[in-house]
């Protein structure tokens, strides 16, 4: 019986350690495989290139970095944000949107809200606080409260922006030379206010400024670009708009279907975003809105913020979201297009945001004047938060 004790001593140690190896390492690995940067020799950037980067805001309207366990003040080995590469890339404002759940077997054609969630099984793994385990709502709160610990923590390199007051304080702060990027927090489909209107206003006091409608599912808002079928908003889901207007949060409908889309368009006056996405006539995939949808949204005074992965622009390389970003130029105008990485979305890209200094060099040469690139790069991004934040 000594000897039995022993060895199920032994075994029971053995699987705490295993578990606890599992805890420790599965996040990153998992991580690594998913937000990948393609090997590849540095991108030649000329004086001209560096010079005018250097002298941008530049703006990216969606990041999921807050999703990964790992800390978004060190430069890191995985991924493709953290502040050490927002400021390599001289990144001024980020947005983290706050990814709550995603349907196992997530695909761009057709997903049921009832599959098995991916970020339950992540919450876990990560040892998030055991209240996000089961709540939408609990996640959006967590990833929050990271992005506010990561602030506290940054000796003053990172703020988290609520107001325009904000992103005027911090633009003269950098125009004056200190070292400072700006977050904004959104939430990526609003399935964690659990269908209760109130739970927005505790969305906000949390921090969150964009809030987008839909993800890789139909939700309690109404119909996702990937879900069932293309519905449109629901009788809550226009409580939620109408609310967003009044609130003057902003409004992102990246991943909404094209009828939410349109009953959005039809139901307010306010710049609408389309956080990350391409250019249909440029790569015809269902994840990018067709080009007449496209038109309707840039006619609300809002942009489409271009992504960076090859889904959505048929070529990754700088060279190829250039020419992703002159077709919406020349879909829309050049007040109507941003930049939209999807930078830690799940998505494999030839650069990571320390190296936006490539893109700056392909819109170069890709013909596009210094006006534009710079409206591209942060400009009109600028515009729309000013626009919609008190």
């Amino acid at each position: 019986m000594r000897t039995l004790g022993k060895w199920l001593g032994r075994l029971l140690l053995l699987a705490i350690v295993a578990v606890a190896g599992f805890l420790i390492l599965a996040p990153g690995y998992v991580e690594s495989g998913r937000n990948g940067v393609a090997e590849h020799a540095p991108y030649p950037v000329s004086p001209a290139a560096q010079a005018l980067h250097g002298d941008m805001t530049i703006g990216d309207w969606h990041a999921d970095t807050l999703l990964w366990k790992r800390d978004p003040l060190k430069k890191a080995s995985r991924g493709q944000v953290d502040l050490p590469r927002l400021i390599e890339g001289n990144v001024a404002i980020q947005v983290f949107a706050a990814v709550t759940k995603s349907p196992a077997g997530q695909n761009y054609e057709a997903n049921s809200a009832d599959a098995l969630d991916n970020i339950t099984l992540l919450a876990v793994g990560q040892m998030w606080p055991v209240n996000t385990w089961s709540s939408l709502f609990e996640r959006a709160i967590y990833q929050s409260h990271r992005l506010h610990a990561a602030e506290d923590a940054s000796d003053g390199q990172l703020r988290v922006l609520r107001s325009r007051a904000d992103i005027d304080a911090l633009l003269a702060d950098r125009a004056a030379g200190q070292t400072v990027v700006g977050g904004i927090l959104g939430i990526e489909g609003a399935h964690p206010l659990e269908g209760k209107i109130e739970n927005l206003q505790k969305l906000q006091d949390a921090g969150y400024r964009l809030i987008a409608l839909q993800h890789f599912f139909d939700n309690e808002l109404g119909g996702s670009l990937h879900g069932a079928g293309n519905q449109g908003l629901t009788d809550f889901g226009r409580e939620v708009v109408q609310a967003v207007v009044d609130r003057n949060l902003i409004l992102d409908i990246a991943h909404s279907s094209p009828q939410v889309a349109r009953d959005v368009l039809a139901m307010t006056d306010i710049p609408i975003v389309v956080s990350h996405t391409g250019v249909h006539s440029n790569c015809p995939v269902k994840r990018n809105y067709e080009d007449d949808l496209m038109r309707a949204i840039a006619a609300s005074g809002g942009v489409i913020g271009i992504g960076y992965w090859a889904d959505v622009t048929c070529d990754d390389s700088p060279d190829g979201v250039a020419k992703t970003i002159k077709a919406a130029i020349d879909l829309v105008g050049e007040d109507h297009v941003s930049l939209g990485s999807d930078f830690d979305g799940s998505v494999s890209t030839a650069f990571d945001t320390s190296e936006l200094a490539a893109l700056t060099q392909a819109l170069m040469d890709a013909g596009l004047s210094e006006p534009q690139i710079r409206k591209v790069m942060g400009d009109n991004m600028l515009r729309v938060l000013r626009a919609r934040l008190n």
